[in-house]
């Protein structure tokens, strides 16, 4: 006898009888139960949003970009001008639209509500964002872009009353979405949004799954709408001589990465307290003063850093400008980040270690340098952000997985020098009562 599809008992049907049961059940749902129908349909859709609004962020940079980047003006003294007034703007956007917060408080607010950031924050983060990136600031767009993903995420988390735990897995798949944008590197961007809410690893592991499927949708949206292409955020120059040895290295990357990292972290705090003495109002003017100023002796203190990691890896530089490239990337990020210009500083940690990488290979020739860059840039962020797998993932589609080896070295190698060294400071490990069963 063929068993009633009607019966009221599922227990005692077979599978393929079972009534209202979806493709998506079967394949999904049976084998991740805490991703149901109603939520992996609002991961999808916030995947989609974080590639609309990577597009839209990226396109609004490059047309503030074609009039006030560094290179539209001639001399050093307009661009000082120039990054005053943009300062002074960003003041008065955060004094009359509020606090546009930060990934730190991003972070802080995953872990103890599972939401983003206050959505009216994004009404002075992305208008200051845009006009400081776009006037030279030593930050990125990561942040920004991960801020606003991340909280529309955790926003549409809050518009179907879902559980914390659902919020927070909405709000790590919109910032997901938003380092696929950025880097071109889903699986590396997924790992990264993980592993950067805590110091020893990700630990919100049910929203791996999640993560990957949002880094995809925006990724793919991203580049449907740009025509950018699967390449990633930076193209390093192919190794051409890779060796046993260059695990040696990639050991030597990690203490120099840590170093970078250690110094960079003590500085900032050093300018955080140096900044409060000024008026909150008019501190992103002051940094614009010391950024312009920092301009006139390096050139490599504007921007943050993703086209000059690409010159980088292309020419043969003197040691002295590559020492004062470093040097005043390092204190232009610092400054930038004290005096309340609003960007990110992963892009910048990058080219701060692929300039060290340089330097090494002038001092070790034989060493490949392309070996040597990779190495210090994985090694320098993830001595700041603590993001071992997701920063070798992405410095991987960069550099090449023939890479993996020493990059991965570089990586646990910082992971450990740095155990210390803390400036996310929301950074912890997943409450008790979260862990997922």
């Amino acid at each position: 006898m063929v068993p009633s599809v009607a019966s009221s008992s599922s227990a005692t049907q077979p599978r393929y009888v079972i009534a209202n049961t979806s493709l998506y059940d079967v394949l999904v749902h049976e084998n991740f139960p805490h991703i149901d129908r109603h939520l992996g349909a609002l991961i999808a859709l916030v995947g989609v949003a974080g590639g609309l609004v990577g597009a839209a962020y990226i396109s609004a940079l490059h047309a503030l970009e074609s009039f006030l980047a560094p290179e539209q003006f001639g001399s050093w003294h307009t661009q000082l001008l120039v990054l005053v007034a943009v300062g002074g703007v960003i003041g008065l956007l955060i004094k009359a639209l509020g606090d546009p917060g930060d990934v730190e408080l991003l972070v802080d607010n995953i872990h103890v509500s599972g939401s983003g950031n206050d959505v009216r924050s994004l009404r002075s983060l992305l208008p200051a964002s845009l006009l400081g990136i776009a006037a030279g600031s030593a930050l990125g767009p990561e942040a920004p872009l991960v801020q606003t993903a991340g909280t529309i995420g955790a926003l549409a988390g809050r518009s179907r009353a879902l559980t914390t735990e659902q919020m927070r897995v909405l709000a790590i798949c919109g910032m997901a979405s938003a380092f696929a944008v950025l880097f071109g590197a889903p699986l590396g961007s997924a790992v990264f949004a993980l592993e950067i809410l805590h110091r020893r690893g990700l630990e919100y592991y049910e929203a791996l799954l999640p993560a990957l499927g949002g880094a995809l949708i925006g990724f793919a949206v991203f580049i449907g709408l740009e025509g950018v292409g699967y390449g990633p955020l930076i193209d390093l120059p192919a190794a051409v001589d890779v060796s046993t040895s260059d695990l040696l290295w990639g050991g030597v990357a990690a203490v120099v990465g840590s170093a970078l990292a250690t110094v960079f972290t003590l500085l900032v705090g050093a300018l955080r307290r140096l900044a409060v003495l000024v008026p909150g109002l008019l501190r992103p003017a002051a940094g614009g003063v010391v950024l312009g100023l920092l301009t006139i002796w390096s050139s490599a203190a504007l921007t943050f850093g993703e086209a000059q990691i690409s010159v980088l890896g292309m020419g043969t530089w003197p040691a002295s400008t590559l020492a004062a490239a470093l040097v005043a990337k390092l204190l232009a990020s610092a400054v930038c980040l004290a005096t309340g210009w609003r960007g990110g500083f992963i892009i910048p940690l990058f080219f701060v270690g692929a300039t060290a990488g340089q330097l090494i290979h002038i001092a070790v020739p034989s060493v490949d340098a392309t070996v040597l860059m990779a190495a210090c840039m994985v090694a320098t962020n993830v001595g700041v952000t603590k993001t071992p797998v997701g920063s070798t993932l992405v410095i991987a589609k960069m550099a090449g997985l023939q890479l993996l080896p020493s990059t991965t070295l570089a990586a646990v190698g910082a992971m450990i020098l740095t155990n210390q060294v803390n400036l996310i400071a929301s950074q912890r490990q997943r409450a008790p009562s979260t862990a997922a069963a």
